[in-house]
């Protein structure tokens, strides 16, 4: 699978962009603030829905323009595909595939899989738990759809059964029968949710420690993940009745799934407060690996791979390792930005590989083959 052709229409500080890819390695060349990242959150909507960086999709809309469109022109099994996104301001995003609406977003996550790669990523270890939780929920979702529709209906039973505490605690009365009734809606999905994150961790944990163990060249390092739940121990059910009243009190579901968290660790010490910069680069950098490992094995098809400012992110040793696997062929198709333009051709020069080099200035976009 790789992306053949994207065109913007006032998507961020893009006015109209038309662009033809390489099957391979394509780079985004350009001072800061021209765009480049923009480019790579365009494609995460064509695959995700949504953008990586801005959930609010008003927000993404060029200034003082009236929309945004994102059209995207797969191949996939040797066929063409047309996806598009667009939203009106003060209206719902629609998606479209092959010129059919799709009602439910979540039919098509997982149909072209992408992997980013950002700066942002070391949130992932010094923010809190959500960043986390939707880290992995994003890459189960991918393969299983079941789980989606779970989180989904997660979050939709948890807001109603927190709206219900609300009123419980400003009235001063409980209706226990309609309590029964939602914390058997939220029990269920939560439950499925739980077992799935269980099982998924276990399967992802030896798949992330082969790609630690490769970017970081320390064989007497122990990198590790460990899944924290309030189910581990307990019946969910029980778990809500036992914790009612302290729920009216505070107005919100204390335990759940919503409060799962997973532990990055490293010689079993937390990784934020023991791993240098360089053992939370190559932490990260192997989450990313083990998610595209994961997602090219249970969809068949290469992910996308969006290498945001990478080359400004890592050592000399990192780079090296990252672009042998590129050599390989480990990688479908990647995309780079950088605001070093030097650097990139580089770099790359010296790999080996073929790119295409689109160089990004006051708009305007200038196109060559990276010369080896």
């Amino acid at each position: 699978m790789f992306l053949q052709k994207l065109r913007l229409y006032n998507f961020k500080n893009h006015a109209e962009v038309n662009l033809t890819f390489e099957e391979k390695i394509n780079c985004f060349l350009g001072k800061n603030g021209s765009g480049k990242t923009n480019l790579l959150d365009a494609i995460h909507y064509l695959s995700i829905t949504r953008s990586a960086f801005n959930p609010y999709d008003q927000q993404n809309i060029r200034h003082e323009q009236s929309g945004f469109l994102i059209k995207g022109t797969f191949e996939i099994a040797k066929k063409q595909k047309e996806v598009v996104c667009s939203i009106l301001q003060g209206e719902k995003k629609k998606l479209f595939e092959d010129d059919q609406e799709l009602l439910r977003f979540s039919d098509h996550v997982g149909k072209y899989p992408v992997v980013l790669i950002a700066p942002q990523d070391i949130e992932l270890i010094w923010d809190g738990s959500e960043l986390r939780r939707k880290f992995f929920d994003a890459l189960i979702s991918q393969m299983n759809r079941d789980y989606l529709n779970s989180l989904i209906q997660y979050n939709h039973h948890l807001k109603q059964r927190n709206s219900l505490l609300r009123t419980f605690s400003e009235n001063g009365k409980i209706d226990a029968d309609l309590m029964v009734g939602y914390d058997l809606k939220l029990t269920l999905a939560g439950d499925y949710i739980y077992k799935t994150r269980k099982t998924f961790i276990e399967e992802f944990k030896p798949v992330f420690s082969k790609h630690y163990d490769y970017l970081a060249q320390e064989l007497a390092e122990r990198a590790d993940i460990t899944y924290r739940s309030d189910l581990r121990d307990a019946d969910f059910g029980q778990l809500l009745k036992r914790n009612l009243q302290r729920d009216i009190l505070l107005q919100r579901t204390t335990t759940g799934v919503h409060r799962d968290d997973f532990l990055f660790t490293l010689n079993e010490m937390e990784l934020k407060r023991a791993g240098s910069q360089g053992q939370q680069k190559s932490f990260l950098i192997g989450l990313k690996l083990a998610e595209f490992e994961i997602l090219a094995g249970g969809k068949q098809v290469k992910p996308i791979l969006l290498l945001d400012d990478i080359f400004d992110k890592l050592d000399d040793l990192r780079i090296q390792q990252l672009l042998k696997l590129v050599n390989q062929g480990i990688f479908g198709q990647l995309f780079i930005t950088d605001a070093r333009q030097g650097r990139s051709q580089q770099i790359l020069s010296e790999a080996g590989l073929l790119a295409r080099l689109f160089f990004i200035e006051s708009g305007t976009f200038r196109q060559e083959w990276l010369k080896t």
